[in-house]
């Protein structure tokens, strides 16, 4: 019984021990320092924005699950002016928003949309509470 209890030990002990492991490891490789993070800025022709919006979409969703280095491609549209596109952009690094570039994801957006896009301004933004980063779309519940 002893032997039972000290194995058991053991196992819980692995578990946390493995636990706070991987919690360092995730907190060494975040660095906010390297963090490319980007608003676009996008008008959009207003009998284009069904389709814009369908492929924004389609872009997006890829990007996240696909790409290790994009944390995020959130898009918006302005309550009262839906044709004006924002989308929050936040890629571990400048080598994870260049790799982003060559996806056939992105070139499919970006070569099918062209035609659609009235302007375009892309301001690169800095991180304020970097701590508080890792916490981002956590609390959202999984719609399943």
């Amino acid at each position: 019984m002893k032997l039972m209890n000290i194995k058991y030990l053991f196992f819980i002990v692995l578990i946390f021990v493995n636990s706070c492991t991987q919690k360092t490891e995730n907190r060494k490789t975040f660095n906010a320092d390297d963090m490319m993070i980007r608003i676009s800025e996008i008008e959009i022709d207003s009998t284009d924005l069904e389709e814009y919006i369908s492929i924004l979409k389609e872009e997006s969703e890829a990007s996240v699950r696909l790409e290790s280095g994009v944390i995020s491609i959130f898009p918006m549209y302005e309550k009262e002016n839906p044709t004006e596109i924002r989308i929050l952009e936040i890629y571990k690094d400048k080598e994870a928003y260049e790799s982003h570039l060559q996806t056939p994801h992105f070139k499919h957006y970006k070569t099918t949309t062209l035609k659609m896009v009235k302007s375009l301004k892309l301001i690169d933004m800095e991180a304020i509470d970097e701590q508080t980063m890792p916490a981002i779309f956590r609390k959202l519940p999984k719609n399943e």
